[in-house]
């Protein structure tokens, strides 16, 4: 923003300048004394910057500034300075001592930059020593090794004037056995904010705090009904412990005056360990143990953004630049980007209990052209998170611009100030560049805000995953901004409110202007394109399903974290969590489909051919049609037609058989294709293929089957007649002729009617058979000369 010019700021007063003249010209005597006494300069430093690099000079011994306290000054302040001196020449260093120097005021932004660019002691730049008292005596620096120092002085021995910034350097002077006189042997700078007095007008602050990790769920759930979640890895439960990243960035905006940015799918994936949960190892998957430390951390950012402004992402952070540099000629990626944002604000008001402003977008770094600013717009946001390092300022500005500026189609860019975003990247483990980063944050705040009278709004946007070090680093900073009276508070919606600057820029530069370093870093178009085959793999599998709410859910937040922000710098592990989502797709869908059927032999004219439909789900599938082909329907006919579709559904973990009527015309070998079909005639899985075999029934075989039937009834049919007339016979046995007076009993020995070999013939053949050599004879002869029934014996 506006920080092209060295001479940023209002012009001093006629009083002021007199005295940074004069301050200017009696720091440049001992400069130009120093000059006279210089050397020629020697083969290696004319050699370059490279040369100047050696461990020489004021470059023998490193200085190290682990803490300066106050980190703004004020009146009555005693400054403190304590750090390490380590000795990295190969001689030891003698009579040495440890100074502070107190530069110029530094009247402009660049002027900042310049001088924590500068290495080595330049005498006059680097200002005298504060001498007397007030140095650390070190008697012998042995090389290798280090020692602490400390110094304090009150801060009316620093001899500074107006409100502003002022370079202050830490030196170690002393000498070395080959060079006998005191001279600097070692120097780092830093800056002291001298601010004394209320400003008149102070400038308004907003600092984004981001809650964003990198994407740690899958799209695996487990088989029974409560859906276990299944984790990448168990890297979140790291961040969220005590001391952790993520631990740390709510323990340290907790008291701090920020707008909270928070990925509502990190909310979602440390609410869902909050429950059973797993975690994929060496190609098995073990339970989760870390449901307590994801309860406290839940519970200490619900406190920590309670009254604060929250801003929520679309779920996932989806990467905006990869978006509308390789995904708009993708379709359905933009619905993706919708899909992300409609979500987010129910997760985290359902999660942390407040409503989230899902207003804002935010580009990688903030880097914006129109595609990203139109992407980003698509789904609903009206307001992008740029930076001043895109959005260039063009028009000359002496100071740098509020943040808000219309950018056209009713959208507002939010410009946030790129050396106060960026003041806190790069290496803060060691306490040394943690306490030089908050020094210079607060030196630029401070320039800013004295370049102009005008009361200004700007944003802070720092990196996206900042280390735990880097937020405490900018959480020293920012307490510290809130007790130097030049600065206030204000959330992100205030910010983008503000009153725009007229003659700051709102031309959104073009595509070619994107930085390459960050193009490199982007989604490719395949990784889209995958994207949207999986989509379509969903809507065809969910269309089957009872409760599609079960698969829908986690894929398509699986598919959002497709197009994280995260992945950039990670390509390979990026095309490894697409894959894994396809594929454990393709294996739910699969465990719906058809059983494969054996070759068929059908022996008649007609028959049913029974198909299978297997469904291994937990839950139920519907809205299936079975279609059954046969491809020679001349030969075999399915349903009277070429093929013949039925309704199917099926329970979870059940099959079902469905039977289709065939008829055959003539012999042969038919093959018949089974295939499920989705209600809007999309294949579903796998088609089962498999022949069928029909063998007509000949005439002669024909007449041989029925003239056995024949017989078989003729058969029946005699037997028939046989029981008949003799159940005859016994009922007129059993009467007797009228008149009699009792009745008489045949003997005991009476043969059964079908006893007889001449029975078949229907008369009674007994009559002139001989008589057996026990029968006795006849008292008297027979009364009538009639014959008895047939088949009837008398006696009396």
């Amino acid at each position: 923003m506006a920080e092209a010019a060295d001479f940023q700021g209002t012009s001093p007063s006629p009083a002021r300048r007199w005295l940074r003249r004069t301050g200017a010209l009696l720091a440049g005597a001992p400069l130009l004394a120093g000059l006279l006494q210089l050397p020629a300069a020697t083969p290696a430093d004319a050699a370059g910057p490279s040369a100047a690099q050696a461990v020489s000079g004021s470059r023998t011994v490193s200085v190290a500034v682990d803490s300066l306290t106050p980190s703004v000054l004020g009146e009555g302040d005693t400054l403190t300075v304590s750090g390490t001196v380590t000795n990295n020449g190969k001689r030891p260093v003698t009579d040495a001592h440890v100074g502070l120097r107190v530069g110029p005021e530094l009247d402009t932004r660049s002027e900042i930059d310049s001088a924590s660019e500068r290495s080595g002691y330049v005498p006059g730049a680097d200002g005298p020593e504060v001498g007397g008292k007030y140095v650390a005596k070190i008697a012998k620096l042995t090389p290798g090794v280090a020692q602490p120092f400390s110094i304090s002085v009150p801060v009316d021995k620093l001899d500074l004037g107006d409100d502003g910034v002022y370079q202050l350097a830490v030196s170690l002077s002393g000498q070395t056995s080959a060079q006998q006189w005191e001279q600097v042997l070692g120097i780092q700078r830093t800056f002291l904010p001298w601010h004394p007095d209320e400003a008149d007008t102070r400038t308004k602050t907003t600092v984004l705090w981001p809650l964003i990790s990198t994407v740690h769920m899958t799209a695996e759930t487990g088989p029974g009904e409560q859906q276990t979640p299944v984790f990448l890895d168990d890297d979140l439960a790291t961040e969220i412990s005590p001391g952790g990243r993520l631990d740390q960035m709510v323990s340290q905006g907790r008291d701090l005056d920020v707008t909270w940015v928070i990925d509502p799918d990190l909310l979602a994936s440390v609410d869902a360990m909050t429950r059973n949960y797993r975690v994929r190892s060496d190609g098995d998957t073990t339970a989760g143990t870390n449901q307590a430390v994801a309860k406290r951390w839940l519970a200490a950012l619900q406190q920590a953004v309670a009254g604060k402004e929250v801003v929520a992402l679309p779920f996932a952070d989806p990467d905006l630049a990869s978006l509308a540099h390789h995904g708009t000629s993708v379709t359905g990626s933009l619905s993706q980007l919708k899909a992300a944002s409609d979500v987010a604000a129910v997760t985290v008001e359902t999660v942390l209990h407040v409503t989230p402003s899902t207003d804002f977008a935010w580009p990688v770094e903030g880097a914006v052209d129109p595609s990203i600013v139109k992407v980003a717009t698509s789904a609903g946001a009206d307001k992008v998170i740029a930076r001043s390092d895109s959005l260039k300022e063009t028009g000359g500005l002496t100071y740098t611009p509020s943040a808000a500026r219309p950018i056209g189609g009713g959208t507002t860019a939010v410009v946030a100030d790129a050396r106060l975003s960026t003041a806190f990247q790069g290496d803060l483990t060691t306490a040394s560049a943690a306490t030089l980063a908050v020094q210079k944050f607060l030196a630029q705040s401070l320039a800013l805000n004295l370049q102009t009278g005008k009361q200004r709004s700007i944003v802070v946007a720092p990196q996206r995953m900042p280390t735990g070090e880097q937020t405490q680093a900018l959480a020293t900073a920012l307490t510290a901004l809130e007790g130097g009276g030049w600065s206030q508070a204000q959330g992100l919606t205030a910010a983008a409110k503000a009153k725009p600057d007229p003659d700051a820029t709102r031309k959104v530069p073009s595509g070619s202007a994107y930085r390459s370093a960050l193009r490199k870093q982007q989604l490719p178009r395949s990784a889209f394109q995958q994207i949207a085959t999986t989509q379509d793999k969903l809507q065809n599998f969910q269309q089957i399903l009872t409760d599609e709410s079960r698969v829908v859910t986690p894929f398509g937040r699986a598919m959002n974290r497709e197009m994280s922000t995260s992945w950039r710098g990670r390509s390979t592990d990026a095309s490894a969590f697409r894959q894994d989502v396809e594929t454990h797709l393709g294996t739910l869908a699969d465990q719906v489909g058809l059983i494969p059927k054996s070759d068929t032999k059908l022996s008649g004219r007609t028959a049913t051919i029974p198909v299978t439909v297997q469904n291994n789900l937990v839950q139920g599938v519907d809205h299936l049609v079975l279609r059954l082909t046969s491809t020679n329907s001349t030969r075999l006919k399915i349903g009277g037609n070429a093929y013949q579709e039925q309704q199917i559904a099926v329970s979870g973990g059940h099959a079902q058989t469905v039977k289709f009527t065939t008829s055959a015309n003539v012999n042969g070998q038919t093959t018949v294709i089974a295939q499920l079909y989705t209600e809007d005639g999309r294949p579903y899985g796998d088609r089962v293929t498999f022949d069928v075999k029909v063998t007509e029934i000949t005439a002669a075989v024909m007449l041989v089957i029925g003239g056995g039937v024949l017989l078989l009834v003729l058969a029946g049919f005699r037997m028939y007649t046989q029981r008949k007339r003799a159940a005859a016979r016994e009922a007129e046995g059993d009467g007797g002729p009228e008149g009699q007076g009792e009745a008489v009993s045949a003997p005991e020995n009476r043969e059964e009617p079908g006893d007889r070999p001449d029975e078949e013939s229907g008369t009674d053949a007994r009559a002139g058979d001989p008589q057996q050599p026990s029968d006795p004879a006849p008292d008297t002869a027979a009364e009538s000369a009639d014959p008895s029934g047939t088949g009837e014996r008398v006696d009396r």
